[in-house]
């Protein structure tokens, strides 16, 4: 009964059954791309000085291509989550497969008054010439202190 009716469903299972495993590599082949494409960005210290508040971020950049050109638009919120200040943040170069550690001074601003950080959009992102629109989606905040880091 090879020709019958049994045959051409068992060929049938086989088809779909090959289906699925070919879409779900496609799709992990997908997701592998995006997650290399996430670049980690880790509040990771605070320290008050005498003009205001350092702040250290660590870039983690895992993915095969470096950044020429990253500038982020980060707004700081008081304690009492109230707009505080604006800035225009450039953390480039970010070179490809590396951790970087960056550090921003906030004049005038305490440590202690810092409630938390959000980042609120990507001004400039570049990998080598080509210009990309999805940068924000791509950083994926952190923090290692008290203070929030949220996108």
């Amino acid at each position: 009964m090879r020709g019958g009716a049994f045959g051409v469903g068992v060929g049938r299972a086989r088809l779909a059954v090959a289906a699925i495993v070919v879409s779900a590599f496609v799709a992990g082949q997908t997701s592998a791309k995006a997650a290399t494409d996430e670049v980690g960005m880790e509040l990771n210290k605070l320290s008050n000085e005498a003009a205001g508040c350092q702040a250290y971020f660590v870039f983690d950049n895992q993915g095969a291509s470096e950044y020429d050109k990253l500038k982020i638009d980060l707004v700081v919120f008081n304690s009492e989550d109230v707009f505080e200040r604006r800035f225009a943040m450039s953390v480039a170069p970010l070179d490809a497969k590396k951790r970087t550690l960056r550090m921003f001074e906030f004049k005038k601003i305490a440590c202690d008054k810092i409630g938390s950080f959000l980042i609120n959009g990507v001004l400039e992102c570049q990998q080598g010439k080509k210009t990309k629109t999805d940068c924000v989606q791509r950083l994926v905040p952190s923090s290692r202190v008290d203070v929030e880091l949220t996108k």
